[in-house]
């Protein structure tokens, strides 16, 4: 067995307790514990003279202890430590909470670096609980670690000098052309520097080197997922395609980009290599034409569609879209879900065994087991991410690798789509249909309540309806918005006279759904949500989106929740209400009412807020990163693209020995179910 491979209790100091607080952190081996990057770094390297070191900023200073350490019992649980230090220039008091050690650790008379951030004032200096280093000459970079209750950073930085000391085969998994090629350092000079660098060129150096290996590793994972999916060969589509009576049934012109995509498509289901395509567009964009389009083509060549939506309200959405598009075309559409009767289920799946319906759209009940096709040869999902892996892939098995669609309303720059959808070729639906109106949106403090109040009511007397957004579901002490609260005190005062509705996610789906359906039948003016409200769901009469709260909504959230209006005729209104002043909140909302282009507001979220909209519950199935920042890594990106195109090209199963290391990284990064080398 490899050193690497050891469980983490053969270090010193690591007992059983401490290897289950290990544990917590996901570190079980000694090669965890090393993957176990540092979140940051506190600079050893630069102390600066008291006197200089800003208020309120993070800074080492070098000073000299000139007081014993006096232990102070402020209440039971709670002793403070206090000493005093000072250089040439200045004096600083420190204090420290509930380490009884501090008496033995800092001496009076002897001097240590702390570093930690300046409070107090420029009349009397003060830290809290600084680091602090003894030893004078290990002056540096020094590693903060993510940690757990029970296991500060020193502890782990204890215990990564434990393993540096026991484990010297750290294995070089790059081949020697790609690390030339692109002026890498070595695999293990970039393990040990990252953890324990002396200068932030070292740091730059080591982290260069193991974003490469992350990405590079992620790249060739979802070449090699592409692959192993187009293996198979598919029900192609042999004649050439014609779309003429598809557009000509249509009643309004179809977008340019709509017909781009619809080509595409169309390109690939006409290959023996089984299509993996992701339809990317904005709210509003049109994805639903596009998928009615290549069921048409399906169809003109012998093969049936099944559309998968997450929920009924949206199957029956679909179910009413793709009759009304595709009927004109002689194609008969039916709808299976798990609400109804059985007799239906079963005349439904009757039809769909004996090709009569050409296109099957339904909920989860379309991967039952008692659900088959005569010739399923195209695959849709709406909405992906709320469906699980093993879900898509029952659904696609009911047919001969057919080909599948993905459809995706949330707007990701095309940049992240390719990391996040790797796997899949990616068409964009970048224009919206003409004679859309744009959604007039305007941010407001909550003075203006009551106004809105009466804007809504106007709308209701008129026969539209409305939503309220709430951030919360039960009140609190925060001051946020609560919708259950919210929902019965304006049904009680201000919307007295009107049907105001409640929803929110502890319901039941069943609740949800009986709620919704009430809204969409216009049994209720006002519903009272959280952002549990569905994505896609399509509301005409709704014309009034309030967001209470608003700062607490990143801009893609809130460019999803505008959505749900102005899908209609009418002109409609997004209102965005905070009291918040911070300037960067402020300039979320100019962006939200400056433009409606739900690529730019992603592309503005990310800057703003990182990545974490997206990846924040990884409900794209990306393997989680531990270094790579796929914002500011960009240039890296683009590297490791080209590195796993070269690499898998000159071996198309990571096969040979050199490529062994990158094999093995594979593996460790992407689930087993994946397959990937089969």
């Amino acid at each position: 067995m490899s050193e690497l491979e050891l469980n983490i209790k053969s270090l010193k100091g690591v007992g059983e307790k401490r290897a289950k607080l290990f544990e917590k952190l996901g570190i079980v081996t000694v090669y965890d514990l090393l993957r176990h990057y540092p979140r940051g770094y506190e600079d050893f390297s630069k102390p600066a003279p008291i006197s200089s070191c800003v208020i309120g900023e993070p800074c080492c200073i070098f000073a000299l202890v000139i007081s014993p350490v006096r232990p102070s019992l402020i209440r039971k649980g709670l002793t403070l430590y206090k000493l005093r230090v000072a250089d040439n220039t200045s004096g600083c008091d420190i204090t420290f909470f509930n380490n009884k050690y501090i008496p033995e650790l800092l001496i009076e008379g002897r001097e240590y670096l702390f570093f930690g951030r300046m409070g107090g004032s420029i009349f009397k200096r003060e830290m809290l609980s600084p680091e602090f280093e003894k030893d004078v000459t290990n002056i540096g970079l020094h590693p903060i670690y993510s940690t757990t209750e029970g296991l500060p950073s020193r502890i782990i930085a204890s215990a990564v000098l434990q393993a540096f000391e026991h484990c010297n085969d750290i294995t070089e998994v790059l081949p020697d052309t790609i690390r030339a090629k692109y002026e890498l350092c070595y695999s293990d000079y970039a393990i040990k520097k990252i953890h324990q660098p002396k200068t932030t060129q070292e740091l730059e150096i080591a982290r260069r080197r193991l974003v490469f290996d992350e990405l590079l590793t992620l790249q060739l994972g979802m070449q090699l997922i592409k692959s192993r999916d187009r293996a198979e060969t598919s029900a192609l589509c042999t004649s050439a395609p014609d779309f003429e009576p598809f557009y000509s049934a249509l009643p309004f012109t179809p977008t340019g980009a709509q017909i781009r995509a619809i080509m595409q498509a169309a390109k690939d289901m006409s290959s023996a290599i089984p299509m993996s395509r992701l339809i990317e567009g904005d709210v509003g964009s049109g994805k639903t034409v596009v998928a009615a389009a290549l069921c048409y083509y399906a169809a003109q060549n012998g093969l049936q569609s099944a559309l998968m939506a997450p929920t009924e309200i949206l199957a029956q959405q679909h179910y009413r879209t793709l009759t009304e598009l595709l009927l004109k075309c002689g194609l008969n559409v039916g709808l299976l879900t798990g609400s109804q009767v059985d007799s239906e289920k079963q005349r439904i799946r009757n039809m769909f065994l004996s090709g009569e319906i050409d296109v099957a759209i339904g909920t989860h009940a379309l991967v039952q087991e008692g659900v088959q096709f005569k010739k399923l040869g195209l695959v849709i999902t709406d909405e992906q991410h709320r469906f699980g892996v093993q879900q898509r892939a029952r659904l696609a098995e009911k047919g001969k690798s057919p080909h599948v669609l993905i459809m995706s309303a949330t707007p990701i720059p095309r940049t992240l789509a390719l990391m996040i959808y790797g796997d899949l070729d990616i068409s964009v639906l970048d224009e919206i249909p003409a004679g859309r109106l744009t959604v007039n949106t305007y941010y407001v403090d909550s003075s203006k309540r009551a106004r809105i109040y009466n804007f809504i009511k106007q709308h209701i007397d008129k026969g539209f309806q409305a939503f309220i957004v709430c951030p919360l579901v039960e009140g609190s002490e925060s001051g946020l918005a609560a919708a259950e609260d919210y929902a019965a005190k304006i049904a009680g005062e201000n919307f007295a006279k009107y049907r105001v509705g409640l929803m929110h996610g502890r319901l039941k789906a069943t609740q949800k759904e009986q709620i919704m359906k009430a809204f969409i039948a216009r049994e209720l003016d006002l519903l009272v949500c959280t952002t549990v409200i569905e994505v896609g769901v399509d509301i005409p009469n709704a014309v009034i989106m309030v967001v209470e709260n608003a700062e607490r909504f990143g801009l893609s959230q809130l460019h999803q929740l505008r959505g749900r209006v102005g899908r209609g005729n009418a002109q409609s209104y997004c209102i965005l209400i905070s009291d918040t002043t911070s300037e960067e909140t402020t300039k979320r909302f100019k962006i939200m009412c400056e433009t409606s282009d739900g690529f730019k507001i992603a592309e503005k979220d990310l800057q703003l807020r990182g990545p974490g909209d997206f990846f924040g519950h990884r409900q794209h199935g990306l393997p989680e990163l531990h270094i790579a920042d796929i914002i500011n890594d960009m240039t890296a990106l683009k590297e490791t693209r080209i590195a796993a195109n070269e690499i898998i090209e000159g071996d198309p199963k990571l096969e040979s020995p050199e490529n062994a290391g990158l094999r093995a990284e594979v593996y460790a990064m992407f689930s087993k179910e994946d397959v990937i080398f089969n």
